[in-house]
């Protein structure tokens, strides 16, 4: 499978109560995201696997991942879709979130902004 072939959704397409998974590093992810997303970073993401599939299982059945513009977040939807899991690139990743005004906290309560 190629990226181009991946399926991918708009920012405006993300449910507001669907799975939102960040695989953005902590560091990136303490700078800001969408609040309720499952943080999972990329270079934890095969030894965390499980979690992933118990929260798809939780939040409908699809993740909607995401990370800083596209590029991580397709890989591990290739890797979600490769698996049987119904996953989808979030197209533009967290700088079109942010660019779209979709809201975003820290956990710390400081300003959120895409790092």
């Amino acid at each position: 499978m190629n990226f181009a072939s991946l399926p991918q959704v708009d920012i405006a397409a993300v449910p507001a109560d669907g799975l939102l998974l960040d695989v953005r590093e902590d560091n990136e992810w303490a700078a800001g995201h969408a609040e309720g997303a499952l943080h999972i970073p990329m270079s934890e993401f095969v030894a965390r696997f499980g979690e992933v599939t118990e929260a798809v299982a939780d939040g409908g059945g699809q993740a909607f991942v995401i990370c800083r513009v596209g590029g991580r977040s397709a890989q591990v939807t290739q890797y979600l879709v490769q698996q049987g899991i119904d996953a989808v690139n979030v197209d533009g990743g967290m700088l079109a979130w942010e660019g779209a005004g979709r809201p975003m906290v820290t956990d710390g309560g400081d300003p959120a902004y895409v790092l």
